[in-house]
């Protein structure tokens, strides 16, 4: 079975394969959307582009759509590391990632920092 990382809640579940992962973290009570957009977002119809993570493994992740290509380019422009990064809801797991919820603005084009959970 797969496992993922939640680094910055320094949480590791198992899953099964093909599991959607904003549905597992939500499972696992991980908190993937900042203030209110908890209550406001797209319900995990990869419009909103809110649910965001950086992943370390991108390759145990199902292929990005051309919409979550489409919206990462729009919200993540210029960020430097926008092939590391998913939309929750339309990632499905296919092997073992480490994965930061709530990445942090990047004004320098600077990896956010991805530490193994303890």
């Amino acid at each position: 079975m797969p496992k993922v990382t939640f680094t910055r809640e320094k949480k590791t579940v198992e899953c099964e394969q093909g599991a959607n992962l904003r549905l597992l973290a939500m499972e696992h009570e991980i908190q993937l959307y900042p203030g209110m957009k908890r209550y406001f977002n797209c319900r995990g119809h990869g419009q909103c582009g809110e649910c965001r993570v950086h992943v370390k493994g991108m390759e145990n992740l199902t292929p990005k759509t051309f919409f979550e290509r489409l919206r990462i380019a729009v919200s993540w422009f210029k960020f430097g590391h926008e092939h590391e990064v998913r939309l929750a809801c339309q990632a499905h797991v296919e092997g073992d990632v480490e994965v930061l919820t709530q990445p942090e603005f990047n004004w320098f084009g600077e990896r956010p920092l991805l530490k193994k959970a303890e």
